[in-house]
């Protein structure tokens, strides 16, 4: 019994111990707090150029042939559809009331093999993204999903990047203002510990234990073999763990002029992120070998203020010069006959589009 009494308490001091570094690091580390709450002493700002513009969604024309300029809600086919279409992964969009043998048809006519990606069409954040290695794991999916998604081919290539890149209308050249490699979120195994313990001693994973539990919580128990890497995500996203690496250095003329022609191909796309998987950083700047997985409109974050040691006010810098390129691609797109989307249609979008959201959540 005295045994089972100092056991309990080492058990409670050490799960007290982990708890107060977890609150410690999310109150020392900006990067960790709400979103909300991290954009909140800038939001005047945003607001102001509401009322400079005279129209709450000023940003609607800053890339006028996405639904929204891109800032939500957007479905990812009109994006794929005005890229070159040798930059994109094979895609496949299958509606989700179809009977599951029906999609099975559809996705073996279109010559796909398993694994695979999918999606919902209109997604963000990394939800019900995910891998499918079975025809079993794609039934399950297709059956639990409540919207329309996508069936992509599985981009196999080593290097994933991000780069924002804006251009205002009346120039032939745009500017890569961010760069970034992203390392997925992922444990290494040391043949002894379960994959619990390795996400409670990861300095990433372990801030998002719930959503691991909720997603590995049915392999928790396994030991994870030596020198196994276990991803625990397959979305770049920094909401689901990604690790980002700053190349800012690496910005030059020849990724320069790589934008420059995807910005003139598309026509109207004037301030976003590219998200992209290719061979190399060098094949990248040469035009060739890579495939762009998203591009994200102007409600894309210059996620290269994350992961670089960059000090709070600093990214506050960061972001309010992107918000003032936002604003005057807008407000120049708009004069040429883009106009902004009306308060009452951008609220009624709006609120779907949160329905949405809510509802995928629900089932991610």
């Amino acid at each position: 019994n005295s045994q089972s009494h100092i056991r309990f308490i080492n058990i409670c001091h050490l799960s007290l111990s982990r708890m107060l570094r977890k609150t410690v690091e999310r109150i020392t580390n900006w990067e960790l707090w709400p979103f909300a709450f991290i954009y909140f002493p800038i939001s005047f700002v945003w607001i102001w150029y509401m009322i400079k513009s005279r129209a709450v969604w000023f940003f609607t024309p800053s890339n006028p042939t996405i639904t929204f300029g891109g800032f939500e809600g957007e479905g990812k086919k009109e994006m794929y559809d005005q890229l070159p279409p040798h930059t994109v992964p094979k895609t496949l969009f299958v509606k989700h009331d179809l009977p599951f043998e029906a999609a099975a048809d559809l996705v073996k006519e279109a010559g796909f093999q398993y694994p695979f990606i999918v999606k919902p069409d209109v997604g963000m954040k990394g939800i019900l993204f995910r891998k499918l290695d079975s025809e079993e794991q794609f039934r399950k999916y297709h059956v639990h999903i409540p919207v329309e998604y996508i069936v992509q081919e599985l981009v196999d290539l080593p290097v994933e990047v991000s780069v924002f890149y804006y251009r205002h209308p009346t120039k032939q050249k745009g500017t890569v203002s961010g760069f970034i490699y992203k390392e997925l979120l992922h444990v290494v195994g040391d043949g002894q510990s379960t994959l619990e313990a390795l996400v409670l001693n990861h300095h990433r994973a372990k801030h998002r234990y719930e959503e691991m539990k909720h997603r590995h919580g049915h392999r928790f128990d396994r030991v994870i073999e030596k020198d196994h890497i276990f991803y625990l995500s397959y979305a770049g996203n920094h909401n689901r763990g990604a690790r980002f690496t700053n190349l800012k250095d690496e910005i030059d003329e020849a990724l320069h002029t790589v934008f420059d022609e995807l910005s003139h191909y598309s026509k109207h796309f004037y301030y976003g992120r590219y998200d992209i998987k290719t061979t190399s950083i060098a094949d990248l700047k040469a035009g060739k070998n890579f495939m762009i997985l998203e591009y994200n409109g102007c409600g894309a974050e210059p996620n290269h203020i994350y992961d670089c040691n960059m000090k709070l006010f600093d990214a506050y810098r960061e972001i309010l010069r992107h918000w003032k390129v936002l604003y005057e691609i807008s407000e120049w797109n708009n004069r040429q006959g883009f106009t902004y989307w009306s308060f009452r249609k951008g609220y009624d979008f709006l609120r779907q589009s949160n329905r949405h959201f809510k509802l995928l959540k629900q089932y991610d």
